[in-house]
């Protein structure tokens, strides 16, 4: 019997994982270089919870604003946030609980925000950790087709293939790895393509900018 995946627990998880993670990080930690080019620590936590007080008039004007553009509308959130480390951890803590926009596809706009953006902070950092397969599954899913993430353009023609998960994706050359390199390759971030294998993967790596 198969269990229903209730994708709203799972962020609600993955949230808490990266709250505790934040209380370990020290101030130059917080002041530390992402994956995201050109943001901070504070700056993609500061994002990963831009959206959860917006009411709908705060929204509609940031997307206005950001004509429309993910990549500007998400930078406006972030400029536009002034909170320390302090404040960030208990934005996060206050918001286990995905509401508004992320909360959309019942909790997968979160969760998948949200565990790219910690892997985002964890790697830099030297900080690695192993996903629940649950919330990998899911996560990879919903990436692979979520028009913001824009993997389509990267993986067209590919198979894609996990070596520790059960999950896989596409036709084509295969590209093949863990899970999380999976993931963070779907999302576009250079530097993980070198983690996969296959005669697929210089494809992938030319599509990502290594």
């Amino acid at each position: 019997m198969t269990t229903a995946v209730d994708p709203m627990a799972l962020a609600r998880a993955e949230r808490a994982d990266l709250a505790d993670l934040l209380a370990t990080l020290t101030p130059a930690q917080w002041e530390a270089p992402t994956l995201c080019a050109g943001w901070r620590v504070r700056d993609v936590v500061a994002h990963v919870f831009s959206y959860e007080e917006l009411g709908t008039p705060a929204l509609v004007g940031r997307f206005v604003r950001g004509g429309l553009n993910p990549d500007r509308v998400n930078q406006l959130g972030v400029d536009a946030d002034t909170r320390g480390p302090d404040e960030l951890l208990a934005l996060a803590r206050r918001h286990l609980h995905p509401r508004g926009l992320t909360a959309g596809f019942g909790g997968c706009i979160a969760l998948t925000d949200g565990t790219i953006h910690h892997q985002d902070i964890r790697r830099p950092l030297g900080l690695p950790r192993e996903i629940p397969a649950d919330r990998l599954r899911c996560t990879l899913d919903f990436a692979r087709a979520a028009p913001t993430i824009r993997a389509k353009k990267r993986i067209r023609g590919l198979a894609l293939r996990a070596t520790d998960l059960d999950w896989s994706t596409g036709e084509g050359p295969v590209v093949e790895g863990p899970a999380e390199s999976l993931l963070m390759a779907l999302a576009g971030r250079r530097g993980v393509v070198g983690e996969l294998s296959g005669p697929g993967q210089p494809v992938l790596a030319e599509r990502i900018g290594r």
